[in-house]
């Protein structure tokens, strides 16, 4: 039979007195809202979307099922707000059901797919009946209210825990949301890059959902500490972004990677991308070139080369074809590939 484990008093009561201190950071107000008033509000600028939050991503089919439960009465989940020392109120969650509100009451959201109410199909807020419009409008939504002096880790805490265990956000939406600091705004900076835009190619759903930067931050982690990457990406990149959130060298940061950005445009036909005509660009095709780029660069900063034909090379091929991303030897491999080709010049 193996031990059961002692819980001491003392280790109670520390519990205890942790439970009490966490509890007293939170406080807040639960209100009843119409959809008008929130549409007002959000209107005038008393509510507002934070940085923080995510883009709006939802798909045309959650837009009008969300509308069509509000039309049905049908009980909607909480919403999160967050009173702020202006008196204005933050969208902590429930950016994407606001949007979807004042998007359908302004004519700029048809109704479609809807199988309950399939006889609405095709209509816009101003086809409803008036009547319909006004109890549309006098609908009631439940908002958690946090107090002003909910402190902003709190807030982020509570969006990454919400978009965590409700499976909205992917691993860099939620990392992006949650850790906020210099080093997060100073990425952010850095996905406006338009020489880093025009070489490495996104696709609309995936610039919408932050993968510029999940991209950079892979950049900054990798050519920095890659050698200490064991297995697990969202570990090692949640790990670096809070090691370096208040303590970055962003001057040096921008030189590196502008510089970087220069010899790709310079020496590689595509950028990061494989064809001229590229819609997207693979990470571990990102990760090998910027970082192997970046690493020749510290170690000849006078570098240049004559070709790059390894890069249609079954070497280049088989390093940037794996996903195996949370492979030490895979990761190691495909980036010290880039770096050795482009040191013999």
């Amino acid at each position: 039979m193996g031990r059961k484990s002692k819980i001491s008093e003392e280790m109670k009561k520390s519990a205890e007195r942790q439970l009490k201190e966490s509890q007293k950071q939170i406080d807040y107000d639960t209100k009843d809202f119409t959809v008008e008033l929130i549409i007002d509000k959000f209107a005038r600028g008393d509510f507002f979307i934070p940085l923080y939050q995510r883009n709006f991503i939802w798909k045309p089919k959650n837009k009008t099922l969300f509308i069509e439960s509000v039309l049905l009465g049908l009980p909607i989940p909480f919403m999160f707000f967050g009173n702020c020392e202006d008196g204005r109120v933050e969208v902590i969650d429930g950016a994407q059901r606001l949007q979807t509100l004042v998007a359908f009451r302004n004519g700029e959201l048809k109704l479609k797919g809807l199988e309950k109410l399939d006889k609405l199909n095709g209509f816009s807020f101003n086809d409803l009946p008036e009547a319909q419009q006004r109890k549309f409008l006098n609908r009631v939504l439940r908002i958690v209210v946090l107090e002003e002096n909910t402190s902003d880790e709190v807030r982020q805490d509570l969006f990454n825990r919400i978009n965590t265990t409700g499976m909205k956000a992917n691993d860099s939406e939620v990392r992006r949301g949650s850790l906020l600091g210099p080093f997060t705004t100073f990425i952010e900076e850095c996905t406006n890059n338009t020489l880093f835009q025009s070489l490495c190619p996104i696709s609309v759903k995936n610039v919408d959902r932050h993968e510029r930067f999940e991209f950079i931050l892979r950049f900054f982690a990798y050519v920095n500490n890659y050698k200490s990457f064991v297995h697990d990406v969202n570990t090692f990149l949640d790990g670096y972004l809070k090691q370096n959130l208040d303590s970055f060298d962003q001057h040096n940061g921008k030189v590196e990677f502008e510089r970087m950005l220069e010899f790709v445009s310079q020496y590689f036909p595509h950028g990061f991308a494989k064809t001229a005509t590229a819609k997207s660009t693979p990470r571990v095709r990102f990760e090998a070139i910027s970082v192997g780029t970046a690493l020749a660069l510290r170690e000849n900063p006078n570098l240049t080369v004559q070709n790059v034909d390894w890069l249609y090379s079954d070497d280049f091929k088989r390093h940037t074809t794996s996903d195996a991303s949370n492979n030490q030897g895979k990761l190691r491999g495909r980036i010290e590939y880039v770096r050795d080709q482009l040191l013999r010049g």
